[in-house]
This record gives structure tokens, C-alpha cells and sequence, in this order.
């Protein structure tokens, strides 16, 4: 008999939610075709795109932020500035594998001498240890190994100066600290 109760309670329970969903769309049937009745606004115009100003480089002859020291065309060349076009790269010279890295992403790890030739073992930035020494390149301006030391890696770099040619720079990779 008690279970007779509960399938009424539950039927009676699953009837009276029923009704209550069938509540209807009538209130929404009624909002949609009193907002089509209403006539429609104007449209407020799309802005203007704005064009930006033209601007126009004209700092060719101000310091360079990215150059330690800066020589205008009206000054001596530097002592290891060549003279006009008897310094260049060697386009034809078969670029090293460590000069497609600038020079400050290596690290010097440690050095090795093999039958009284001195390496310099270099760390590139995806961690692999290379082995260098003098009359290598190595970095991204055409920096040859001049010196390898304990403690340091010493190249010379070709760098283009403010006036188009080339000059040589000192440059160095020292050891990395643990």
C-alpha cells in the first residue's frame, strides 16, 4: 500500500512541475511585436578614421643609442678605423656556426688545451657547448678569436661605422660564474 502512496506523491509531484514549465512564451511573444511597432531610430554616422601624421627620420646625424662611442663626418678617423674601404667582411668567407648568435647570448664555460692549442669552450643559447679557438668567428659582427685565456675569450669585431665603412672593435666573452 505504501508504495502505491509514493507512485501517487511522485506523480502527483511530476504533474505540478510540469505545470509550472508550461508557464508559456506568451510575455516574450508580446515584447517582440511591441519593439517591431515602435519605429526605428537614426543610425549615428561611423566616426572618421582618423589618419596619423607623416613623420619623417631626420636624426641621421645625431648619436647612434645603440654605438659606445659616435664619430661625426667632420672628425679624425680613430686610430683603429682603416682607411676608407680596405676593412670590409669577406663575403665569400663560410659564416661559422656561432656568429649566427649575437655575441652577449654566448658564455664562455670553461677552456681546454689539446696538443699546445688553447679552446675556449662556449655555451650558445640553447645550451650546447662549443669549442673555439684563435682564428674562429664567432657572434653576429664577423668577430674573429684573437686571444683565448683563462678566464676570457678576446675577438676583434668589424663594425660599420657612422660613415659607411668599416672599423675593427675590441670585444670579449668572459667565463660565466656559477
Amino acid at each position: 500500500m505504501t508504495e502505491n502512496w509514493a507512485k501517487i506523491l511522485i506523480m502527483m509531484l511530476a504533474v505540478t512541475v510540469l505545470t509550472a514549465c508550461e508557464r508559456g512564451t506568451r510575455d516574450l511573444e508580446q515584447w517582440v511585436a511591441e519593439t517591431l511597432r515602435t519605429p526605428g531610430g537614426e543610425i549615428d554616422q561611423i566616426p572618421p578614421v582618423a589618419t596619423p601624421d607623416i613623420v619623417t627620420y631626420v636624426a641621421f646625424d645625431l648619436r647612434d643609442p645603440f654605438q659606445r662611442r659616435f664619430a661625426r663626418a667632420d672628425e679624425p678617423i680613430e686610430a683603429d678605423a682603416a682607411p676608407a674601404g680596405t676593412l670590409r667582411p669577406d663575403p665569400d668567407r663560410r659564416r661559422e656556426f656561432l656568429e649566427s648568435f649575437p655575441l652577449d647570448t654566448l658564455r664562455m664555460v670553461g677552456t681546454l688545451e689539446l696538443e699546445g692549442t688553447s679552446f675556449a669552450l662556449i655555451r650558445d643559447n640553447d645550451n650546447v657547448v662549443h669549442r673555439v679557438s684563435e682564428g674562429n668567428h664567432m657572434g653576429s659582427n664577423h668577430g674573429r678569436v684573437v686571444r683565448v685565456g683563462r678566464d676570457r675569450v678576446e675577438l676583434v669585431e668589424l663594425v660599420e661605422d657612422p660613415r659607411g665603412g668599416w672599423m675593427e672593435r675590441r670585444a670579449q666573452v668572459v667565463m660565466a660564474e656559477n
